[in-house]
């Protein structure tokens, strides 16, 4: 279940099995999803500050999750 189109009979499903693999699937999917959306919000010179808010979290949040990410900590 790595595709967002695999996923959408495993989400409709009625075996647990399968819906709590879908879920997990999905929890990776929005983790990658973050961080390359963060990545490129860095590079484009948002703060950390503007990546929270637009996220609805904490600066600090954001921060301790990504600043340590591909070198992320060296920036603003």
């Amino acid at each position: 279940m790595s595709t967002v189109a695999s996923l959408a009979p495993a989400v409709e499903s009625q075996d647990p099995a399968t819906g709590l693999a879908a879920v997990a699937a999905l929890r990776r999917l929005v983790e990658e999803l973050e961080a390359l959306h963060v990545d490129n919000a860095r590079a484009r010179g948002w703060s950390w500050q503007e990546i929270a808010v637009t996220l609805g979290v904490t600066r600090q949040t954001v921060h301790m999750k990504h600043h340590v990410r591909r070198g992320l900590g060296r920036r603003r």
